[in-house]
């Protein structure tokens, strides 16, 4: 149908070290994603402003910190498991928590408060990703066990406003998410679909018009998301050891490969000219990166 895109061969840049790593704990995370030995799993990569990388370990209720040098260190480790993480732009730390909900986490402190336990008294499924709008809106995915045998995942926004609405209820397994620079557009990862979905809104910000932009094939099925300044969708392809770029007509023009294992959860962009793409491998519990030509998205932290 296309050309095949250019391979791009990633680079580990650092890996969790064995000290932070605990291999052989129980986790009931791990038993329910038939994970169990796992010493850490990697999600919710992000930056600060002075360059430091986080990511979360999901099964261990772990929030990590990594300095531009690789320096590695726990911020947080709580009764959780954390999957999502997003910078406010006044420096706290939100995470999409599958077992508590949307958190937020003063990384000075390392203390941990709730902002959203539930939807307006529904418990929630099991929260995956979350994106911050620049006006402060949180869009964020509620995926719990969903799929093609119980499509009923879910997308809510939380306004700035303080009003928590629901946008989708029907979204087997919805995961990683971006919104476009006009926001107007929604695209949301469908994991046990193995494609990306595009949102088109109404004048009344309700979504409408909801249909497939990227069909995938192979893996398990698309993960976390980033887009860069040209509106090229990078996309996270879980079990399949890639990372795609596609462009905004949904050509594919990258296939970002991992030198280290096949689970490539997560993406964020960093470095100096933000031209350095950071990639959460869950597998081998390592970091990776690689260069492309398109710098991406400022993140809300640095607005």
């Amino acid at each position: 149908m296309f050309a095949p895109p250019q391979v791009i061969q990633a680079e580990v840049w650092t890996r969790v070290p064995d000290s932070l790593r605990k291999n052989g704990q129980y986790s009931p995370w791990l038993e329910v994603h038939k994970r169990l030995g796992y010493g850490c799993f990697l999600e919710g990569p992000s930056f600060d402003r002075d360059g430091n990388f986080y990511c979360t370990d999901i099964p261990f209720g772990r929030i990590f910190r990594v300095t531009p040098q690789g320096q590695w260190d726990v911020i947080a480790e709580y009764d959780g498991e954390p999957n999502g993480l997003k910078i406010h732009k006044d420096g706290r730390i939100f995470l999409a928590d599958h077992k508590r909900g949307l958190l937020i986490l003063d990384p000075n402190s390392g203390k941990i408060e709730p902002m959203l336990e539930n939807a307006n008294g529904v418990p929630f499924k099991g929260l995956n990703d979350l994106f911050f709008t620049p006006n402060g809106d949180i869009y964020f995915t509620d995926q719990g066990q969903t799929g093609l045998q119980d499509p009923t995942g879910r997308l809510f926004c939380y306004r700035s406003s303080g009003r928590l609405e629901k946008l989708l209820d029907n979204v087997p397994s919805p995961n990683g998410l971006v919104v476009a620079p006009d926001g107007e557009q929604i695209f949301l990862a469908v994991t046990r679909g193995n494609h990306v979905w595009r949102l088109l809104f109404t004048h009344e910000n309700k979504p409408t018009k909801v249909g497939v932009f990227i069909q995938l094939s192979g893996g398990v099925g698309p993960d976390g998301m980033a887009m860069d300044e040209a509106g090229n969708l990078v996309i996270c392809h879980f079990n399949m050891g890639s990372v795609w770029v596609f462009s905004p007509l949904g050509e594919p023009l990258y296939r970002i490969k991992s030198p280290a294992g096949l689970f490539t959860t997560n993406c964020a962009f960093g470095g100096p000219d933000r031209k350095t793409l950071y990639i959460t491998e869950s597998d081998s519990g390592s970091i990776l990166r690689a260069q492309l030509s398109t710098a991406g998205r400022a993140m809300y932290s640095h607005g």
